[in-house]
């Protein structure tokens, strides 16, 4: 069932470490398929270098395992959550890559001061309020959804690939897993520039709007013309 995509999903978890954004397995991806309304996820637990595609774990919107031998990664809840929430991406991703979790930690949102936050996330990447005790008591994973939509509630999704979760790490999202893991470097590098420019001078200021306007829509604007048009 789902075989191109449970590979997908597989290649994309694949991607976390390579590129440094997880320790052991601390960090999954998902993708989903909307017209059969099910979720293909990493399994809870499995080290990356030993996982395999026949792993890969397939729930429905209620989180029940369709097929597979394991249970689901543990934030499969917060994966369900967004794919109710922002019905047009196909992928998320989540990871407690260092410089963003340490945002996150610190309960701060990563500002935009340079070009390259500009050329992927619309403005400050956000991050949520702190989940109450009741919230971490009841439904924990369910909850962090919630707050992650609750946080993007007035912003463009699409324009905003991805979160910090207070006191957590990072959540990111796209039209497939690939393109989620994709943000979720990118916002691990925005966050250790982030860092970086605040201890060099901290005065600095956010870029200015029409830079973050131009080198945002150049990219993803109605009239956007970086790149090419077929490759």
């Amino acid at each position: 069932m789902l075989d191109e995509l449970k590979r997908q999903v597989l290649e994309a978890n694949l991607q976390l470490p390579k590129y440094r954004l997880i320790t052991f397995t601390w960090g999954n991806v998902s993708a989903i398929d909307r017209k059969k309304g099910l979720i293909i996820i990493k399994p809870s637990g499995v080290e990356y270098d030993k996982l395999k595609i026949e792993d890969i774990v397939v729930v429905n919107f209620d989180g029940n395992v369709i097929e597979g031998k394991y249970k689901p990664s543990s934030d499969t809840p917060t994966h369900i959550e967004l794919y109710k929430a922002f019905p047009k991406i196909g992928g998320v991703v989540h990871t407690h890559s260092s410089y963003a979790t340490s945002f996150a930690q610190a309960c701060k949102e990563i500002k935009a001061y340079g070009t390259t936050h500009a050329d992927y996330f619309y403005g400050n990447i956000p991050c949520t309020r702190i989940l109450t005790e009741t919230e971490i008591q009841d439904d924990y994973e369910k909850n962090t959804g919630i707050v992650i939509a609750e946080a993007l509630k007035d912003i463009d999704e699409n324009a905003m690939p991805g979160i910090l979760v207070a006191n957590h790490g990072v959540f990111s999202w796209g039209e497939n897993a690939d393109t989620a893991v994709h943000n979720a470097v990118v916002i691990e590098e925005v966050a250790k520039m982030a860092c970086r420019t605040e201890l060099i001078n901290p005065e600095i200021k956010e870029i200015n709007r029409y830079i973050l306007d131009k080198h945002y829509n150049r990219k993803h604007g109605k009239d956007a013309y970086y790149g090419q048009n077929s490759i």
